[in-house]
């Protein structure tokens, strides 16, 4: 009952937040359409590559989008720890469906170098003012957004911005210098940008799913933090974990004093969850043993 008076609170910017992403993506996937009919008219692969990249982000919008209601319904028989680990499935699928994506315009792009076509340099030009103005307005409505899934989808279109900026300066190139070539090369550089983040979000993705340690905490950092406080002797079967990236847990077993009446050994739970808050943890489970008791019921070795 400890978490329960969290239920609630913050539902008006649940509401804003979910508000704001549900705009951008139908920015983004109106004008991901657009760019791949245009991009095929053009006869640009740049121009298809960047199509790529938005799809990208209209997906992990409309994920953002979908698990940012999906997150207010907390927990339930079915998921005790809530819904939050479902954006991690959501970003598995994601990563896949951009993979396979790449390797179709790499399949493109790469003849091209050997064999430049001819690009429609003015329509590319067109196309990319028109992407930056979208994918800006798209940033300006999350822009001062508190949620993660706000500033990360923030983020994604940022590096938007850039890639029609890239665009636009190889649609100028073409223009005035007549160098076809440009465009393969930006596909390919565009597409690689997108591949390595895919492997670097999927990495981050998987170490969750496999309730690896999170990269920003240290157990070892935990562990003489917690045997610090004064009523611990010492802590063993520590593990921590992430639900999403964000939202971390901790299970311990902590040596005390013996005879603790029940409200000393409360206060004592009550002190390492109060220790562990500054450190991003916010469900944290303790076990209190008598010196002499470690874990005698329980196998403690995992």
């Amino acid at each position: 009952m400890a978490h329960e008076h969290h239920k609630h609170e913050g539902h008006g910017h649940h509401h804003h937040a979910s508000d704001n992403i549900k705009v951008a993506f139908f920015l983004n996937l109106s004008f991901t359409i657009i760019e791949v009919i245009g991009g095929l008219y053009i006869n640009s692969v740049a121009i298809l590559s960047d199509a790529l990249h938005d799809l990208g982000d209209s997906l992990s919008l409309g994920l953002a989008w979908y698990f940012e209601n999906l997150s207010k319904r907390g927990r339930d028989q079915n998921y005790s720890y809530g819904y939050k680990r479902f954006s991690l499935l959501g970003a598995v699928i994601n990563s896949v469906i951009l993979l396979v994506g790449s390797v179709v315009i790499l399949t493109e792009a790469i003849p091209r170098l050997w064999d430049p076509q001819s690009v429609n340099a003015p329509g590319m030009m067109g196309l990319a003012v028109l992407g930056i103005i979208v994918n800006g307005a798209a940033v300006l409505r999350l822009q001062g957004g508190a949620s993660l899934n706000e500033r990360v989808v923030r983020l994604h279109l940022l590096e938007d911005v850039l890639g029609w900026v890239a665009v636009l300066v190889g649609g100028i190139i073409i223009y005035f210098f007549d160098i076809p070539i440009v465009d393969p090369l930006l596909s390919i550089g565009i597409t690689l940008f997108v591949v390595y983040n895919v492997f670097r979000n999927l990495g981050q993705s998987l170490k969750i799913l496999l309730q690896g340690t999170p990269s920003q905490l240290d157990i070892q950092d935990i562990q003489t933090k917690l045997e610090k406080l004064p009523p611990i002797r010492s802590v063993h079967d520590l593990h921590v974990w992430s639900l999403d990236g964000t939202n971390h847990i901790l299970t311990l077993h902590a040596v005390v004093d013996a005879n603790l009446q029940m409200q000393e050994a409360e206060q004592i739970k009550q002190q390492v969850r109060a220790a562990m808050a500054n450190m991003e943890i916010k469900h944290v489970t303790v076990e209190l043993e008598m010196p002499g008791q470690e874990c005698r019921h329980q196998d403690c070795s995992t």
